[in-house]
């Protein structure tokens, strides 16, 4: 019955909803809320190169009480992954599909293979796609970067996106910065065009348009869909002088000892598993004692940026918010807030310096030291599969739509899910072709029955990106280190941190996944890789 009625419009569902009163109850005492709302306004955030334990409410001390009152009165989705790197995330969010089914398998550039075109191919549809014909006003701002450097795929308003202030690949967040690309509604516009505001700064400006739009969609008495897609904290980490003095000296004592910090209120918070065990730090990660005492005030310099471009971050979806609310469209929008990836190890373990932080054209990144602490308390970082690559927070928040406030969902998730739940939630119909093309069928879950903490019926998920490669079955995860490394097994139910190798103690297993993960990357586009 439940699986029955999620496969209706909430539109439909009204006339339905009377007679089952039973259901109406069980599902109450299991969170989703008994009044079915009107069809919701939906809101997509997502960030750049931010670390699982980032955040307040997944164990960090930056200041986010904006994204930690989303938490608190939502949901907490601490098993959630991504594609492991910004373009293929994109590409998974955007249409249910694995990237590389998609043609974005690496990043923009095309590499002449079917899973590596470096573009959404026209065997996939967009959430923009699939949302407008259900009565949707569809709208972007931020980064798309799912689009080619040589002509493919040019931008959203392509692929169902009717409004829109978008970057093709991001790289900036002051507005006079060399090179940079605008597109307002599709136009190419500069940094300077008089319908921005002066002296923007770029996760500011995201939100500030993003509530232009909502307003077009209230004018025109439409539900709707906007798509956040935020460049920070992705390097060139960039803040204005007083956001990044308000932490400098904060972290002082290093990317060890706040790795231990965050680890001990991830257990308090119960975002980990309560017998996890914190990862070792990667060999090219220096001990912080080892460090010179100028080398370490450089590497405190570079954390209060990136914490600088947090709380940037933070305050945008404060402002976000508060704008819902004042339209009072708040109650009965969806908003679904996560990372793309894990932090960031490029440019090594002790980071780069270019510049002033506090300018355009600089270029400092906070380098795979910081990254080890922000992906506490997982192993490695952004491009790998391993979780510090992968893992995800999730914050669910649905006022009309959940009843239950501030609790944690263990089921598994990952991007691929998103098509199928919001297809389930706004009454839209996934198509079977489009413009003359076949579509290829979506390839996650809905995630709405986690909403009520009922279980998924969850299929293995898989990933591949320049050669690192994993499988989650169940509770076992197979995964690989660049493609001349061995595969591993963990127990990722008891093991999330990937500490205790098992590949040694069940080689059948591991043979059997490898199989799995092998036909998957034929299925995928995976294979042939460039």
């Amino acid at each position: 019955m439940i699986q029955d009625l999620r496969a209706r419009s909430p539109m439909t569902l009204t006339k339905y909803w009377m007679p089952i009163v039973c259901v109406v109850g069980v599902l109450m005492g299991q969170g989703l809320s008994a009044k079915l709302p009107e069809k919701p306004n939906v809101v997509v955030i997502l960030v750049d190169d931010m670390g699982f334990s980032d955040i307040g409410c997944f164990g960090g001390e930056i200041p986010t009480p904006n994204i930690d009152a989303l938490a608190a009165g939502g949901l907490r989705f601490t098993r959630f992954y991504n594609a492991g790197r910004c373009s293929p995330s994109r590409a998974s969010l955007l249409t249910g599909l694995y990237s590389n089914q998609a043609g974005v398998g690496r990043l923009v550039k095309d590499q002449k293979l079917p899973g590596y075109r470096g573009g959404l191919n026209d065997r996939c549809v967009t959430l923009a796609e699939v949302l407008a014909p259900a009565g949707y006003l569809t709208a972007i701002t931020g980064k798309w970067h799912v689009g080619g450097e040589d002509g493919l795929e040019p931008g959203p308003w392509m692929r169902g996106f009717e409004r829109g202030l978008n970057a093709p690949t991001g790289g900036f967040y002051f507005g006079s910065a060399k090179g940079l690309k605008l597109y307002l509604n599709g136009e190419e516009i500069d940094g300077k065009d008089h319908r921005l505001p002066k002296n923007w700064y770029a996760t500011d400006l995201w939100t500030e348009y993003g509530l232009k739009f909502v307003d077009e969609a209230i004018s025109e008495k439409k539900p709707f869909f906007l798509y956040q897609a935020n460049c920070g904290p992705h390097f060139p980490l960039q803040a204005p002088a007083e956001d990044i003095a308000a932490f400098r000296g904060k972290y002082r004592m290093g990317w060890d000892e706040l790795r231990k910090k965050r680890y001990a209120k991830q257990k308090e918070l119960g975002v980990i598993g309560e017998n996890w065990e914190l990862s070792a730090r990667p060999k090219e990660v220096p001990a912080w004692d080892s460090l010179s005492e100028e080398k370490r005030d450089q590497l405190d310099h570079v954390m209060a940026v990136y914490a600088a471009v947090m709380t940037r971050l933070d305050k945008s979806v404060g402002d976000l918010v508060a704008g819902l609310k004042q339209r009072g469209v708040l109650n009965n929008t969806l908003i679904l807030f996560m990372s793309d990836n894990g932090g960031s190890g490029e440019s090594g373990a002790k980071g780069a310096f270019k510049g002033d932080p506090t300018k355009a054209n600089s270029r400092w990144l906070s380098g795979a030291g910081w990254a080890y602490a922000q992906d506490t308390p997982f192993f490695l970082h952004k491009r790998f599969n391993h979780e510090g690559g992968i893992a995800t927070p999730l914050i669910v928040y649905w006022p009309d739509g959940i009843d239950t406030k501030g609790e944690l969902r263990k089921q598994t998730g990952h991007l691929i899910d998103l098509m199928p739940t919001l297809v389930d939630v706004c009454g839209a119909t996934y198509p079977k072709d489009f413009k003359g093309h076949a579509v290829q069928p979506m390839e996650g879950v809905s995630l709405v029955p986690a909403l009520s903490n009922k279980s998924l019926d969850r299929n293995e998920i898989y990933w591949e990106h320049q050669g690192n490669a994993a499988l989650r079955s169940g509770n076992l995860k197979l995964v690989r280190k660049l493609k001349t490394g061995k595969w591993e097994l963990y127990d990722i139910e008891t093991d999330g941190t990937e500490t205790h190798n098992l590949a040694s103690e069940q080689p059948e297993k591991v043979e059997v996944l490898t199989k799995k993960w092998q036909a998957w990357a034929e299925r995928a586009n995976v294979l042939p890789a460039p």
